[in-house]
C-alpha cells in the first residue's frame, strides 16, 4: 500500500461515525494482507484479575458463529497465552513465541491445552496488538489470525514488511472505536433516557429536567430508573458516569452523524 493510500484509509477510519464502520474499514485492510479472521476486545472496567462484567466489554470479530461461541462465550480467550501477553504488555508481536514456548513445554498446562484446541480449529498462526492503556481500568487488544495455508513463518515475513502499516491501521481503528458510542442491546438507552442523564450530568434537578423535557417529574424518574437498569447500576450518579465512559451520553448517535454528512 502506498503512503497516500494508507493516509486515505486512516482518514476514513478516523471519520467513522460508528464502531461497525471503523471495524469494517480496518478488517477489510487486514483481510487484504492475509488475515480475514480478526478479534478485538476492549473494556473500561478491568479489575485486578478480570475484565469486569462481560456485558460492559466490547468484543468484535470477523470469525464465524461457532468460533464466537467457543472463543468468547465460554471464556476460552482468557486461557490462551496471547491473552496473558496482551494483559501484561503494550505493542505488537507475532505468535512465534507461542509456538516456540509450546514446543519447549514452557506454557502453563491451561495455556498448552488452549494452543492444542486452537490448532484443531485451524488457528495456528497470527499476530497480536495490545494497545496502550488509557487508564488503569481500560485495556484493548487485537488478534489477527492467518488465513489457511499461511504459516507462522509467512506471518513473520508479513510482519517484518508491513508492521508499521498494520499497527497504524490498528491504532487508528482502536482510537476511533473508543471515542464512539458503545451500543448494545443489553446496554441500550432510549433517546429520552440519554437526554435525562445528560441534564442530570449538567446539574439539573428532577423538576428542572421535567420542565426542560416538557414531561412530568414522574416521567423523568421513570426515564432515569430505566437508564439505571439498562446500565446495571444502582444510582443515577453511577448511570451518568457509566454512560459517559461508554460514550452513550453527550454523543452524536450514529444515525444523527450519518444524517449530517
Amino acid at each position: 500500500m502506498s503512503d497516500k493510500t494508507l493516509l486515505v484509509l486512516l482518514n476514513r477510519i478516523a471519520a467513522s461515525v460508528s464502531i461497525d464502520e471503523a471495524w469494517g474499514l480496518a478488517t477489510d485492510h487486514f483481510a487484504s494482507l492475509g488475515f480475514k479472521r480478526a478479534n478485538y476486545g476492549y473494556t473500561r472496567f478491568r479489575h485486578l484479575k478480570t475484565i469486569g462484567d462481560p456485558d460492559d466489554a466490547l468484543f468484535l470479530t470477523t470469525c464465524d458463529a461457532e468460533f464466537v461461541r467457543r472463543y468468547f462465550q465460554g471464556g476460552f480467550f482468557a486461557k490462551t497465552p496471547i491473552f496473558r501477553w496482551c494483559e501484561r504488555n503494550s505493542g505488537s508481536c507475532t505468535w512465534t513465541w507461542v509456538k516456540e514456548a509450546f514446543e519447549k513445554g514452557q506454557l502453563a498446562p491451561e495455556e498448552a491445552e488452549a494452543v492444542k484446541q486452537n490448532a484443531m480449529t485451524g488457528v495456528t498462526a497470527g499476530m497480536s496488538i495490545s494497545f496502550p492503556d488509557a487508564s488503569s481500568r481500560s485495556k484493548g487488544a487485537l488478534g489477527l489470525i492467518a488465513d489457511p495455508g499461511i504459516s507462522q513463518a509467512d506471518v513473520d515475513a508479513i510482519y517484518a514488511e508491513k508492521r508499521e502499516e498494520i499497527v497504524a491501521v490498528a491504532n487508528m481503528m482502536h482510537l476511533a472505536i473508543v471515542h464512539l458510542p458503545q451500543l448494545s442491546r443489553r446496554r441500550a438507552l432510549s433517546p429520552r433516557q440519554r437526554e435525562s442523564l445528560e441534564w442530570v450530568a449538567d446539574g439539573k434537578t428532577t423538576q428542572d429536567v421535567a420542565l426542560l423535557m416538557g414531561v412530568s417529574a414522574a416521567m423523568v424518574e421513570k426515564h432515569l430508573r430505566l437508564a439505571r437498569e439498562a446500565l446495571a447500576v444502582e444510582t443515577t450518579a453511577q448511570a451518568v458516569a457509566k454512560g459517559a465512559l461508554l460514550n452513550m451520553i453527550f454523543q452524536r448517535m450514529p444515525e444523527m452523524a450519518q444524517a449530517a454528512r
